[in-house]
């Protein structure tokens, strides 16, 4: 059972932004103070990656635990009330993130993906492991 009203439920899903969460917006404002410049949400790469640095093909994906299952087998009994469609919702979301993934690597893409909590709590080392990727990557002319 929900322990809030369907209304109080509306309003937080409708409160969920696809894009510019705190997440994004930390390691983004990092990356750039660094001097990093990059593409956000950008339509033109498969899987419009939240960070893109397009010219190394490098592409940063932020990942909120909820919706993006992290510890899947384990926190898919956390949910209370309308199992069946959270369930085939973010096990579409697991599936979808291995789609990108393939595509971008089998493309000459370098993908990373951050968990929420990894890069609010370490963000010194997410912000490491982008910039060992960028140097790594020959640039695309």
């Amino acid at each position: 059972m929900d322990k809030l009203t369907k209304e109080q439920r509306t309003k937080n899903m409708k409160a969920v932004k696809s894009k510019g969460s705190k997440i994004e917006t930390l390691l983004m404002k990092t990356l750039w103070h660094k001097g990093y410049r990059y593409r956000k949400n950008d339509k033109t790469v498969f899987g419009k990656p939240d960070i893109v640095f397009k010219g190394k093909k490098v592409a940063v994906f932020c990942d909120s635990e909820f919706w993006h299952g992290k510890n899947w087998n384990k926190s898919k009994y956390d949910h209370k009330s309308n199992i069946d469609f959270w369930h085939k919702k973010i096990e579409r979301n697991i599936e979808r993130d291995k789609e990108v993934n393939k595509y971008l690597t089998e493309n000459g893409w370098k993908v990373i993906r951050f968990w929420g909590k990894d890069i609010t709590k370490k963000l010194d080392s997410c912000v490491a492991e982008v910039e060992i990727k960028l140097k790594s990557h020959k640039k695309v002319l």
